[in-house]
């Protein structure tokens, strides 16, 4: 497959080969921090100016309204799933994890996309900004339901004991959507956005060797890491049902055809549906559990964080991307 000759994914691959020979080769936190907002500020420069040209069509507002329909439907769908072999809070932690979305799976399929000539809209950008926060407000609401029939039920009896209620209380919904909506990483993806709309043509002559020569490298590197940190968090789902495993590959590939189906439903372009497909596919292993270590600390990290970071990242990057777009041009093209 053509994606295993991209230096890129290479080092990735070579990050994972690293990473599973125990080698002590390490990204530090500061540069891989940099990295990331560098290829997010990036992004959003290239989208800003894509916006410029293209101007606010019906058509950027229908593929807006399907990102958004896809980011309240998944984690749905993943907690009816989910629940069933897991407890409500690691369901909704799980749920919330895949209902969200990877910037740098988007990132990779995005330059994956400009390799092969395919066309794609810079409002794809903000639609995963868009998607990011659905999914952490839907687990947020179901944890605080689970507490409360949980506190319900045993709350005669610990009165009785004159103990308080076995849970704590519930997180504001408020604090929960400011940290998810004032999101650094996300803010400056809007940001540059927004000012590569503003400045348009002559933004993107001025920031072309910041936001195009050097882009390829700097994923290259960032993506290095990315193999050693899934390398390491492989481990961490030894000794869960094998059921966790499956939905960590099958999941995906479910919500990328539900995903190809409403891109087909709309009209959207290949480029856009497969974009679609990916950010629907793909699972936050940075924003999502960041808030909901936080927000719902019933759950097991290990389980949300090793299932998005250990599986579903690897293989989209190395298998999934190629899949999505080689469906997204069958069906759309």
């Amino acid at each position: 497959m053509s994606n295993f000759t991209d230096p890129a994914i290479l080092f990735f691959v070579f990050g994972i080969l690293a990473g599973s020979l125990k080698s002590n080769l390490e990204i530090p936190p500061p540069i891989s921090r940099f990295l990331s907002l560098y290829l997010l500020m990036a992004l959003g420069l290239k989208g800003g100016f894509a916006l410029a040209q293209s101007g606010l069509t019906p058509g950027v507002l229908v593929d807006l309204g399907a990102a958004l329909a896809m980011a309240f439907s998944v984690p749905l769908i993943g907690y009816v799933v989910l629940r069933r072999f897991l407890s409500g809070f690691d369901a909704a932690a799980v749920a919330a994890t895949y209902g969200s979305v990877s910037a740098v799976t988007f990132i990779t399929a995005s330059q994956y996309l400009d390799n092969h000539g395919v066309a794609f809209g810079g409002h794809m950008a903000a639609a995963m900004a868009l998607m990011e926060s659905p999914a952490i407000v839907f687990a947020v609401v179901m944890a605080n339901h689970v507490r409360r029939r949980m506190n319900s039920r045993a709350g005669p009896n610990l009165a009785e004991r004159g103990e308080k209620p076995l849970l704590g209380s519930n997180p504001p919904l408020g604090k929960i959507l400011h940290e998810a909506l004032t999101d650094g990483a996300q803010l400056l993806l809007l940001g540059a956005m927004l000012i590569g709309l503003m400045t348009g043509e002559a933004g993107q002559s001025a920031m072309k060797p910041f936001s195009v020569d050097l882009f390829k490298g700097m994923l290259a590197f960032f993506l290095l890491d990315m193999g050693l940190l899934a390398a390491r968090n492989m481990g961490q789902l030894k000794g869960q049902s094998p059921w966790l495993v499956v939905y960590a590959v099958l999941g995906p590939l479910v919500h990328a055809g539900l995903a190809l189906l409403l891109a087909w439903t709309l009209g959207m372009s290949a480029g856009n549906g497969a974009l679609l497909m990916v950010l629907s596919a793909s699972a936050s292993y940075i924003a999502v559990p960041a808030v909901i270590r936080h927000a719902i600390p019933e759950a097991s990290p290990s389980l949300y964080f090793g299932m998005s970071l250990g599986l579903t990242f690897p293989f989209n990057i190395l298998l999934g991307i190629p899949l999505y777009l080689l469906a997204a041009q069958q069906v759309l093209a």
